[in-house]
């Protein structure tokens, strides 16, 4: 299934995992998708590592699971440290596998591995594989920002350049702060970009990951969440109540306030999905 032909008929609620270290087997991650399978979720995605990572071969592995459970997979697809012919390959295995959706990405700068540079941008990305077969195709975006962006009217920009190259929808980059998202996807609106945003919703479950994970992306922390993480960040279960609690209440005013659909990023843990899934399924649904 075609994830675009999703949006419109209801809120999407979809959900997001992360291969194994190329240390560990690819089957450490199964009971993890067996319970996330169970919450019926519209759609998986899988993150797929950098060239050169050693876990991008579970992605597709991990997909084809989700797949086998009746689940739709969406495979994230990284360009920068990937040659033209590592993309037809991956590509080409998508298609074997069935895997009809793919999450097109510039992919992050890492130092150690030289960019490869045959695809600059994801925008490049999403053009070629628009020519390459019938995948649905989706694409990233920054409520706050691109971290590489000057400012956010260059990077609603380059969204732009995304939609026009072929995104049928996009998924935000995380954030906390609501009022971010409506003013982005307002701006985004009067840009001439119609297609579906899928809002990113990271429940906090560590407040050093938290911390390290906003440095890279750009996301704000408004003063509510940082009193939760201070008040909370020496009890990890309290820590994990708070956390889902505040991501229930940025779902729920999301929903009222009618988001395309919800991209939760599980962070590989069941309990936190299903927790958030029971609390929000009334209104998902509704």
């Amino acid at each position: 299934m075609h994830i675009k032909e999703l949006f419109g008929k209801k809120t999407v609620f979809s959900f997001e995992v992360f291969p194994p270290k190329k240390t560990s087997p690819v089957e450490v991650i199964y009971d993890t998708l067996d319970e996330l399978n169970g919450l019926r979720p519209d759609f998986i995605s899988v993150t797929f590592g950098a060239g050169g990572s050693g876990n991008s071969r579970y992605a597709l592995e991990i997909a084809s699971r989700i797949k086998e459970s009746g689940i739709t997979p969406m495979l994230h697809l990284p360009c920068i440290n990937f040659t033209r012919a590592e993309i037809d390959a991956a590509l080409e295995e998508a298609q074997e596998r069935g895997i009809e959706n793919i999450l097109a990405l510039r992919g992050d700068i890492n130092p150690d591995i030289p960019p490869v540079n045959e695809f600059s941008y994801a925008s490049d990305l999403i053009n070629y594989i628009k020519n390459k077969g019938s995948f649905d195709i989706a694409g990233a975006c920054y409520p706050e920002c691109h971290p590489d962006a000057e400012n956010l009217i260059e990077d609603i920009t380059n969204l732009r350049k995304k939609v026009d190259a072929g995104a049928d929808h996009l998924i935000t980059q995380l954030f906390f702060d609501n009022d971010s998202f409506y003013e982005f996807r307002e701006k985004a609106a009067i840009a001439g970009i119609n297609v579906p945003i899928e809002a990113g919703i990271m429940p906090v479950v560590n407040k050093n990951q938290i911390e390290r994970m906003v440095t890279t992306c750009g996301a704000s922390l408004p003063k509510k969440f940082v009193r939760i993480m201070t008040k909370y960040e020496h009890s990890p279960e309290a820590l994990q109540d708070a956390g889902i609690a505040y991501a229930v209440d940025q779902i729920v005013d999301l929903v009222a306030s009618g988001v395309d659909g919800i991209h939760l990023y599980t962070m590989n843990k069941p309990y936190v999905a299903r927790k958030i899934s029971e609390a929000v399924s009334g209104i998902i649904g509704a």
